[in-house]
């Protein structure tokens, strides 16, 4: 009977693992994502590559932590199991919600990382709407064989130059974060070792990385660029770099992007990495973060530091901004709506959110006290509108640079998701 029994969970434990990844090469996927405002969005695969080893978590493969504005499922084609799950933001449904989206149609690039399938898969693209994430906007769904000879191999890419600023073990067992330089010359690599130095010790000086930093890896990728800082739009300066980054994306003077996906993901293919920090050569202020998939900041402004901290909220924790506009109100969120990031709330199911974190008696909304600054409550305002969204605290660090630190709420989810990758 002993024999029979350790035979049946043999049996049961390969069947289980007959459709998992291997884990030891990365499948990427470019996707193209196009449409306009009012219309259904549409995507497409632009290229599928392949490059060795695998930087991901290897537990909790098939669910991720948060929803996020869209997300990429692979099952196994034959048994339908879900192989692996990860959420993101993209850039793309950021700008639908521009007036430029209403009069033009545009086609960005979202590149997602996925363990190699053992065989085949099916691969499912989503989409959500920002203000309603319980509402579906695309699903693309196309399949994926391992042996596709037309997956490109990146493994011969040559590797930028490189150095680990934090190894705290293999990348199997770690979260790996790559600091990507732009807008620094060759000769000028030494000066983003600083600044990259900087800015990982700006992120681990904040609870609760301070505190679980021996989960991390950091590694400072000095791609070269032909020119020095980037490019301005609105001084009509174009300059030649790594990513080709820009300030006045969507027309605002302050947001920095690149829409140069491949070319990122081109640069890291030899080197493991999870999560992207991009470093801007220039003292123009500004930056953005966009979870899951990037963070890009300058380095020379006085604001530096505490910048780079807030934008990784967004890109690592997809935290929400907590600032809003007593001058201006649109309806980002909708009141019939909880959104998934984990720092706001409309009220809608706030038992999801810091309900629990409350003292008894606590005032829903929670009026402002600049007697008990640390004093946690629901505070009406955040996610860039005054009224119907509220936040935990009456300052944090994704409300205000001079904030010295995460709200407990923030902390909480970070920690969450640190401990989701690791543990």
């Amino acid at each position: 009977m002993r024999l029979l029994l350790l035979l049946t969970i043999l049996l049961l434990t390969h069947c289980a693992t007959l459709g998992q990844p291997t884990c030891e090469r990365t499948l990427r996927i470019d996707y193209q994502l196009s449409g306009r405002a009012g219309e259904a969005p549409s995507a497409a695969v632009s290229e599928m590559c392949s490059f060795n080893g695998w930087a991901g978590r290897r537990h909790h493969l098939a669910h991720s932590l948060l929803k996020g504005n869209a997300d990429v499922t692979m099952t196994d084609l034959q048994t339908g199991e879900a192989l692996y799950h990860q959420s993101f933001s993209t850039l793309f449904q950021e700008w639908l919600t521009t007036s430029e989206a209403q009069s033009l149609r545009r086609s960005f690039e979202q590149s997602v990382l996925l363990p190699m399938p053992k065989d085949s898969a099916l691969v499912t693209l989503r989409l959500y709407n920002l203000r309603n994430p319980e509402q579906t906007e695309l699903t693309f769904s196309h399949k994926v064989k391992a042996t596709d000879i037309l997956i490109r191999q990146l493994d011969s890419l040559r590797v930028p130059p490189h150095r680990y600023l934090l190894k705290s073990g293999s990348p199997a067992e770690k979260i790996d974060v790559a600091i990507v330089a732009e807008g620094y010359t060759a000769e000028q690599a030494d000066a983003f070792y600083q600044d990259a130095q900087a800015a990982m010790d700006a992120i681990l000086s904040h609870e609760p990385f301070s505190g679980l930093k021996d989960r991390f890896n950091f590694v400072a990728v000095a791609a070269p660029s032909h020119h020095s800082d980037v490019s301005i739009p609105l001084q009509g300066i174009w300059r030649e770099t790594a990513l080709g980054s820009h300030f006045s994306t969507f027309y605002s003077d302050r947001y920095l992007t690149t829409l140069r996906q491949r070319d990122l993901h081109n640069l890291l293919s030899g080197i493991p990495y999870e999560h992207i920090i991009i470093l801007a050569n220039t003292y123009t202020y500004g930056g953005g973060g966009i979870y899951n998939t990037y963070t890009l900041t300058t380095t020379h402004h006085t604001k530096f530091r505490p910048v780079v901290v807030h934008e990784f909220g967004h890109s690592f924790a997809g935290l929400g901004d907590e600032y809003y506009y007593d001058d201006q109100y649109e309806q980002y969120y909708s009141p019939e709506a909880e959104p998934w990031e984990q720092n706001l709330t409309t009220l809608c199911h706030f038992e999801q959110k810091w309900q629990d974190l409350l003292p008894k008696n606590c005032r829903i909304p929670t009026p402002a006290n600049p007697s008990h600054p640390d004093r946690i409550g629901v505070y009406e305002g955040g996610g860039y509108m005054s009224k119907g969204v509220y936040r935990a605290y009456q300052d944090c660090r994704m409300k205000t640079n001079e904030a010295p630190s995460f709200c407990p709420v923030c902390q909480r989810a970070i920690a969450r998701l640190i401990h989701f990758y690791t543990d």
